[in-house]
């Protein structure tokens, strides 16, 4: 397998806030956030030699709403669609078409509107998956939750307790970002006595949808200082993917599999270590954004991203291992924190984009513009984003990024 490690910078992001956008339509998001991802990069649109959106729910299965948008004139503009892991995907075929020299300098952006379709995700989408025809995501997650807990000796009282605490942290997290949905802190009273959406997820367990839009402009890294002007650019280190199936005598996985841990993630993130050079991820990486869709689905990604091992999320939980740095004062080399601007929690999931969205967060905690979520002396940030259901065949994508080593 090749190896894409700092042959591809990041020269510029840009991000709308995440929310019930009711006053923008596609084309509006599409704009703030590929104007603003120009402006960081010190580069006007017309120069983007190519483009690629990632987009699941606009209606048009095509890239026309990137082209009209941005009204570019026969340029070379790609749709692209890996489920939730959409716009992670477009991070990922961008600068792919950068490092292969077909392109100099190209925009990936991921842009979804999801509250003007009225779903709330609560009932399964319309598919043409060949063997899925049934479920609900919700649903899914929480028979994972009940898995772990038995398997691992939980109690339902103290399962229920350990997800809660994800929540309070992202929501948490979230009170600090300018750009989340959902800004106010709450209690793990609040959490455990939620509403049930399917035992044991309750209302502060799951993620909402919203809309938004994020986008990325990247270049050959020898040009980002050359042409660019980047000094110490922002490099991509390493990005995986990894695509699951599903049994169709058994509606599962083949082989048979544990469905509290995600071999996609696993095999996604093993790509995206072995091309960064990553030994350790709990000791190498520096901060995590991960996609909680569920409270459970993110403590089963501490373990599939090799975190912690199997089983052992529930004591780096108790020590509060994956909060941010300097809120509980725990000393920086015992925490890894994970979603500290609060993750789709606090963000919502409009599919297409939050992939990238992820990756913002960790472009900026780099670049020391995270504000009060700064994390002190970044080294590499990673961002995963996956898409499916628990028992079922994930997409994955994981990506690192970081500074010349």
């Amino acid at each position: 397998m090749g190896n894409i490690k700092d042959k591809v910078a990041i020269i510029g992001m840009g991000c709308t806030p995440f929310g019930e956008l009711w006053d923008k339509g596609y084309s509006d998001l599409i704009i703030d956030a590929a104007y603003e991802a120009a402006e960081d990069a010190g580069i006007d649109l017309k120069d983007v030699e190519a483009g690629f959106i990632g987009n699941l729910h606009s209606g048009l299965l095509t890239a026309a709403p990137l082209s009209e948008s941005l009204q570019w004139d026969c340029k070379p503009v790609t749709r692209v669609e890996n489920n939730c892991a959409t716009g992670a995907e477009a991070l990922r075929v961008a600068a792919f078409s950068v490092a292969s020299g077909m392109y100099d300098v190209v925009l990936a952006l991921g842009v979804e509107k999801c509250k003007d379709g009225g779903s709330g995700m609560l009932e399964a989408p319309g598919t043409t998956h060949p063997v899925l025809v049934t479920g609900s995501a919700p649903a899914s997650f929480a028979k994972a939750a009940v898995r772990y807990f038995e398997q691992y000796g939980i109690s339902r009282e103290e399962g229920k307790r350990l997800i809660s605490t994800i929540a309070v942290k992202n929501h948490f997290n979230g009170s600090l970002s300018p750009k989340a949905m959902f800004r106010k802190s709450i209690a793990i009273e609040t959490a455990i006595r939620a509403p049930i959406i399917a035992w044991p997820l309750g209302l502060y367990d799951c993620c909402p949808v919203s809309d938004g839009a994020a986008a990325a402009i990247v270049c050959r890294a020898d040009l980002a200082k050359k042409r660019f002007k980047k000094d110490n650019p922002i490099l991509i280190k390493g990005v995986g993917l990894a695509a699951g199936r599903i049994d169709p005598a058994k509606g599962k996985y083949i082989p048979d599999r544990d469905i509290t841990f995600f071999d996609e993630t696993w095999a996604a993130a093993k790509q995206a270590y072995d091309q960064a050079g990553v030994k350790d991820p709990r000791k190498e990486i520096s901060l995590a954004e991960v996609h909680d869709c569920f409270t459970i689905t993110e403590m089963l990604i501490y373990e599939s991203l090799g975190f912690c091992p199997k089983g052992k999320a529930k004591e780096d939980m108790d020590a509060g291992s994956f909060n941010l740095r300097g809120v509980y004062g725990q000393s920086d080399s015992e925490l890894l924190p994970v979603n500290p601007d609060g993750g789709l929690k606090a963000f919502g999931h409009p599919v297409g984009a939050s992939g990238l969205r992820m990756v913002y967060e960790g472009y900026n905690q780099l670049l020391g513009k995270a504000g009060a979520r700064q994390i002190k002396d970044v080294k590499l940030a990673l961002s995963h984003s996956q898409g499916g259901m628990a028992g079922h065949g994930f997409q994955s994508v994981v990506t690192i990024i970081g500074r010349k080593d």
